[in-house]
């Protein structure tokens, strides 16, 4: 897949307000600083799409951008230890279960994942509550370019290893970098293979 247009569509405070639209919509979810918006806007070649920060957690809202016309890629809040009040971060919780729950349109949830780190427990809570809900969703892991070839395989085999401590099987799961547009295409492919099957 090539993406030809991008625009941002909307910014939506809860799932009763999203595009009353049945077009797929492919959901990316993070922790605060897992660099989220510079991966989407890596995907849709447009550096000023989602806007970055270097201050995380500055998504509050659902945001639906409309791709090529045919699908919609959603940024999510992140979650995490962005500075934020319990009620804001209840608010944004429900927000985000709300969305990935009820909205119908929604095919698969991208959770990225800091492949520099170590397995944590908030991703894993997070992933292991998807499971559970019966979401479909595939791990992307970010920022591969700050670490040699070998030790970014290396924690992914970290992080596999954990994961099946709980998981019969590994979801899909892809190595990026915004920085050098590592693991774009395979991205966008997947994504063009899930649309076809449900076309």
């Amino acid at each position: 897949m090539e993406i030809k247009t991008a625009e941002f569509s909307v910014s939506s405070p809860m799932v009763s307000l999203c595009p009353k639209d049945t077009k797929p919509e492919y959901a990316f979810i993070g922790r605060s600083n897992v660099g989220k918006s510079s991966l989407i806007n890596m995907l849709c070649r447009n550096k000023k799409l989602a806007k970055t920060s270097s201050t995380p957690g500055k998504t509050l809202l659902i945001n639906h951008f409309i791709i090529n016309k045919e699908w919609y890629l959603v940024d999510l809040p992140g979650y995490g230890f962005a500075k934020r009040s319990k009620k804001e971060v209840q608010r944004l919780d429900q927000m985000i279960r709300g969305y990935i729950l009820e909205r119908e349109q929604l095919v698969n949830v991208f959770v990225l994942v800091d492949v520099r780190l170590e397995p944590q427990a908030i991703d894993l809570e997070f992933i292991n509550w998807l499971g559970l809900s019966g979401v479909p969703f595939s791990i992307v892991f970010t920022k591969a370019d700050k670490l040699t070839g070998a030790k970014v395989r290396a924690n992914v085999e970290a992080y596999k290893k954990k994961m099946l401590e709980t998981w019969e099987e590994m979801p899909p799961h892809f190595i990026t970098s915004a920085e050098k547009n590592e693991g774009r295409q395979e991205l966008l492919d997947y994504i063009e293979k899930i649309n076809k099957e449900i076309a």
